[in-house]
C-alpha cells in the first residue's frame, strides 16, 4: 500500500511539472528562410525559451525579515537582470519576425523580376527579314515575310501571222497583273534547326491559281554543312538560284525559264548543301506530286500538282546538283564566280491497255514532257516556242516517240568589280527515250550592268547567287537620298530545233533600268526586242505531240516581230 502511494505521488509531481512547462515556449529560426518555428529541425537555431506570464493568485505576505543593507541591493539587481533578459528576448523575437517579413517580400519581388526577364527574353524587330522575333539565347526565332510584284506590259510591236480556223489569236496581250503575291514564315528552333514555308497566291499567272513554293525543315550540321527535307528549289543554274526579288531583269532568260523554271523548279525531296565564303555545293534527290495541268501530265486530280509554275510534263525522281565558287576574290565587291550544274530527271508516260497513249492529241492526261519558251514578257507569258509533247504515238506505232528521261547541264560565270558586273550562262538539255538519238535543246544568255550611284552587286553565300541591294543613300522625301540606280543590257538565245524535235529558235535583246529607293523596294523598267523567231518546222495541225492549236500558234510566230515595254514593282518584307 505504501508502495502504491509512492507511485501516485510521483505521477502527480510529474504532471505538475508538465503543466508548468506548458507555459514555456522554445522558438527556433531557420538560417536559410529566416522563418520562425516552435519545434527543432534541420538548419534551425534555438532562439530562446519564452514563458507565458499569468497573474498568480494573491498570496499572504511572508513575514518580513530584516535584511542587511547590502542584501537589499543584491535582490534588486537580480530582479532587474531577469527583467532585462526577458525584454531582450522579446526584442530579438520582434526583430526576427520583421526580418522574416522583409525576406518574404524580397522573395516575391525577385519572382516578379524573373517573370519580367522571361518576357524580355523574346524580342521583336522589323528589318530585311520582315517581322522577326527571337529569344535572347538564340534557340528560337521566327520571321513573317512576303512579297508583292505588280507588273505591266505594253506591246508596241506585235506582229505574228494571223490565226486561222478555230485557233485563238497569235498576238500577245498588253495589260497588268500581280506577277507574284507570296506570304511565308521562316525561323529557327534549338539553334541548329531552321524551317521555311511560303505560299504564292498568284502562282502560274492564271494556269495555276496558287501553290506552295518552299516548305522544308533544315538541319544545320555545322555553319557550312546543312541537310533539308521537304519542298525546295532544285540546285541548278546561277540565275535560278537567285530569288526573283534580286534579278537584274524582270523575267529570267529564255533557256533558264524553259529548262529549269517552267518544269517546276520547286520539287519535294531531300538535299544537302555546303557553303563557305568562296565555295558552295548543293545536291538533291527530288520529285514532284501528280496533278492535272496539260497534255503532258499524268493525273487528272485537280487538287494535286499545285506547285507547277506554268510548266508541263510528268517528271519522276531526279538527282541534281550544282558546284560553284569564287576562285578570284579581293573583297565582297570584287570577285569572279564560276560554277557548273548537272541533273538527270525521269519522265513518266501513260498508255492504255490497247497500247494507245492517254491524252494523245488533247489537253489533259497522258504524261510525257514538253518544253516551252516565252519572250521575256511578264503579263502575257504565252508560249512562242513549243516542242509539243515529246511522247507521242501508240505502242505499236513504228514512228512513236517516248521520252523516258532528260539530262541537263549548265555552266555559269559572274564577274563583279565595284559598280560593274557581267553575267553569263550556257544550258543544254539532252532528250532520252524511244525514237530519240542525240536530240538536245540549248540556250545561253549574257548581260552587263552598272550602278550609277556606286553600289555593287551583293553575294548570297549559301545560294551562291545574287543577294539584296542596299542603297548607299536610301530615298528620303526631303531629297537627301534618292536610292540606287542601275542600268543593264543583255542578249538571250534559245534553240529547241534538234533532230525530230521542232520547237523553234529565237534570240532577243533586253535593256533594263532599275531603281532601288530602299533595300526592300525596287522598281524595274525593261524594253525587250525579238531579233529573230524561227518556227517554220513546227506543224500547224494537232499532230506529233501538239494539241489545242499549240503547234499552229508557234508556227504563226515564224519571222514575227515583237517589242514590248515592261514594268514591275517589288515590295518585300
Amino acid at each position: 500500500m505504501k508502495f502504491l502511494s509512492l507511485i501516485l505521488a510521483t505521477l502527480v509531481i510529474f504532471n505538475l511539472c508538465v503543466i508548468s512547462n506548458a507555459y514555456a515556449l522554445d522558438l527556433y529560426v531557420d538560417t536559410k528562410t529566416k522563418q520562425v518555428f516552435a519545434e527543432p529541425g534541420a538548419g534551425r537555431v534555438h532562439m530562446g525559451t519564452y514563458v507565458k506570464a499569468d497573474n498568480p493568485p494573491a498570496q499572504p505576505e511572508p513575514p518580513k525579515v530584516a535584511t542587511t543593507p547590502s542584501a537589499a541591493p543584491a535582490e534588486s539587481e537580480k530582479k532587474e537582470t531577469v527583467a532585462g533578459s526577458t525584454s531582450m528576448r522579446e526584442e530579438k523575437a520582434t526583430e526576427v519576425a520583421d526580418k522574416t517579413i522583409h525576406e518574404r517580400l524580397a522573395s516575391q519581388v525577385s519572382v516578379l523580376e524573373e517573370r519580367v526577364k522571361d518576357v524580355e527574353k523574346i524580342h521583336g524587330t522589323f528589318d530585311d527579314r520582315g517581322l522577326h522575333w527571337a529569344t535572347k539565347d538564340g534557340n528560337f526565332s521566327m520571321s513573317i515575310n512576303g512579297r508583292l510584284q505588280p507588273a505591266s506590259q505594253y506591246n508596241f510591236v506585235n506582229d505574228p501571222d494571223p490565226a486561222f480556223g478555230s485557233n485563238t489569236a497569235n498576238e500577245l496581250n498588253s495589260g497588268m497583273n500581280i506577277r507574284r503575291a507570296r506570304l511565308g514564315a521562316e525561323g529557327t528552333f534549338y539553334r541548329i534547326w531552321d524551317y521555311k514555308f511560303e505560299f504564292d497566291f498568284s502562282r502560274g499567272n492564271g494556269s495555276v491559281g496558287s501553290g506552295i513554293t518552299d516548305a522544308f525543315v533544315r538541319l544545320n550540321h555545322t555553319d557550312a554543312l546543312s541537310y533539308k527535307i521537304g519542298s525546295f528549289k532544285e540546285p541548278f543554274s546561277l540565275e535560278e538560284a537567285a530569288s526573283n526579288r534580286f534579278l537584274t531583269f524582270i523575267e529570267r532568260h529564255m533557256s533558264v525559264n524553259s529548262f529549269v523554271d517552267n518544269p517546276n523548279t520547286y520539287k519535294t525531296g531531300i538535299g544537302a548543301n555546303y557553303a563557305v565564303t568562296r565555295f558552295q555545293t548543293g545536291l538533291a534527290f527530288q520529285t514532284e506530286p501528280i496533278g492535272a495541268w496539260s497534255a503532258a501530265s499524268t493525273s487528272v486530280n485537280a487538287n494535286g500538282n499545285q506547285s507547277r509554275n506554268n510548266g508541263s510534263g510528268d517528271t519522276g525522281w531526279q538527282g541534281i546538283g550544282r558546284i560553284s565558287g569564287r576562285p578570284w576574290m579581293e573583297d565582297e565587291t570584287k570577285f569572279l564566280h564560276v560554277g557548273i550544274s548537272a541533273g538527270h530527271t525521269a519522265v513518266n508516260t501513260q498508255y492504255r491497255a490497247d497500247g494507245t497513249m492517254v491524252g494523245e492529241g488533247s489537253n489533259g492526261g497522258g504524261g510525257g514532257m514538253s518544253f516551252v519558251a516565252f519572250p521575256g514578257t511578264n503579263v502575257d507569258r504565252s508560249n512562242v516556242l513549243n516542242t509539243g509533247n515529246l511522247s507521242t504515238g501508240a505502242l505499236n506505232d513504228p514512228n512513236r516517240r517516248e521520252i523516258s528521261s532528260y539530262d541537263r547541264y549548265g555552266a555559269e560565270a559572274w564577274f563583279v568589280h565595284g559598280p560593274f558586273s557581267a553575267q553569263a550562262e550556257f544550258l543544254r538539255t539532252n532528250i532520252n527515250g524511244v525514237g530519240y538519238d542525240g536530240e538536245h535543246l540549248t540556250g545561253y544568255y549574257g548581260f552587263v550592268s552598272y550602278f550609277l550611284t556606286g553600289e555593287s552587286k551583293a553575294y548570297h553565300v549559301r545560294n551562291g547567287a545574287a543577294n539584296r541591294i542596299r542603297p548607299n543613300r536610301p530615298f528620303q522625301w526631303n531629297g537627301s537620298g534618292w536610292g540606287a540606280f542601275e542600268l543593264a543590257a543583255g542578249y538571250d538565245y534559245i534553240d529547241m530545233n534538234s533532230g525530230v524535235i521542232r520547237g523553234g529558235r529565237a534570240d532577243m535583246v533586253r535593256f533594263g533600268f532599275n531603281w532601288y529607293p530602299h533595300s526592300n523596294v525596287k522598281f524595274q523598267a525593261n524594253v525587250i526586242h525579238m531579233l529573230d523567231i524561227n518556227t517554220a518546222r513546227t506543224p500547224t495541225t494537232n499532230t506529233d505531240g501538239f494539241s489545242g492549236g499549240a503547234g499552229a500558234r508557234t508556227n504563226g510566230w515564224n519571222d514575227g516581230d515583237l517589242s514590248a515595254f515592261l514594268t514591275q514593282w517589288t515590295i518585300d518584307f
